[in-house]
This record gives structure tokens, C-alpha cells and sequence, in this order.
């Protein structure tokens, strides 16, 4: 809700400089006065649609800030077959996720499928590939669970390492 204030604000101030112009043209008084009456109701739907926005998904083609994001990581998807995917991403450099629908797409859906089913059994997250580029031609797989990572490196023990003795000689054993 931060990020809305100064958006509104830039949005108020282009409003009251078109209803400044409006006021000193030279135009009859009923024509002064609806551009005003625009102005005023122009201020509260400008700020309903932008809080109205954020609770919505964003089309993946509008996101034109993050076009060349290589990869996010799908947090939860949710799909309503013939009309969307809905994805809850977490993109690298960005520190809340966000959300964004996709247009239905039957390849689309059977990738995210088994690509969950594949990363729930290597214990780790979905990836997608590419995930705001604007092409019709997805050949390539756009999702995909990733790898188990591997397990850290073992760590030697610093506490008094094991030392080489030589064992005695029966005869050596004898002459002590």
C-alpha cells in the first residue's frame, strides 16, 4: 500500500493541472464547470482502480519492468482449465512475490503438472523458465523442477586428529 501513495499523487497533480487549464480557457462557464465535475470524479475512480489492481493478477504479457528475468521460482499455481494459470512468483532481486496469470495453455498446464509432481519428490521448488518473454513459440519445456541439490561437504574433525604410531616388535617390546 506504500508503493500507491506517490502513483496517486503524480495521478492528482495531472488532474489538477487539466482542470487548471480547463478553468483559464477561454470556453463558456458550463464547460468550466463539467471539466471540474470530471476532475472530481475522475480523482476517486483513478484511486478505486489502483487499489482494485492490486489485489489482481497481472497478465504475464503486461510486465514490461522484468522482460529479460531468466528464471522465478513458481511459490503456488492454481489452474482453471480453459481459462488460466494463475502463478505466485518469486522473482531474483525482488523482495515480495507477486502474482500473475497466464493465458490457459494445455501444454502449459501438463508442464507445471508434472513438474511439481517431479519437484515435491526431489524436495525442491519449480522453476520457469523465461517467464515474461513475449513469444507465441513456447517449444521449449517453461517449466521444470530442478535438481536435488547436493549435501554439503563433510567436515573433518579439528579436535585432536588421529596419529600415526608404529607398532613395537615383539623384540622391541622385550628390550624395553
Amino acid at each position: 500500500m506504500q508503493s500507491l501513495i506517490p502513483y496517486f499523487a503524480i495521478l492528482g497533480i495531472l488532474a489538477a493541472i487539466l482542470a487548471n487549464i480547463a478553468l483559464w480557457s477561454p470556453r463558456r462557464l458550463r464547460v468550466k464547470v463539467a471539466a471540474l465535475a470530471v476532475t472530481a470524479v475522475f480523482l476517486p475512480a483513478g484511486y478505486y482502480g489502483l487499489t482494485e489492481m492490486l489485489s489482481r493478477p497481472k497478465p504475464v504479457d503486461f510486465e514490461w519492468a522484468r522482460r529479460n528475468v531468466p528464471e522465478a521460482t513458481v511459490l503456488a499455481s492454481h489452474m482453471v482449465e480453459g481459462k488460466a494459470i494463475y502463478l505466485w512468483l518469486g522473482i531474483p532481486d525482488s523482495p515480495t512475490p507477486r502474482a500473475y496469470v497466464l493465458p490457459w495453455s494445455e501444454q502449459a498446464a501438463r508442464q507445471l503438472h508434472d513438474a511439481g509432481r517431479m519437484a515435491e519428490q526431489a524436495g525442491t521448488q519449480v522453476q520457469m523458465r523465461k517467464p515474461f518473454e513475449n513469444s507465441l513459440d513456447r517449444r521449449e519445456q517453461v517449466f521444470y523442477a530442478p535438481p536435488q541439490p547436493p549435501a554439503p561437504d563433510k567436515e573433518a574433525p579439528v579436535d585432536e586428529p588421529l596419529q600415526f604410531q608404529q607398532s613395537q616388535t615383539p623384540a622391541e617390546t622385550e628390550a624395553n
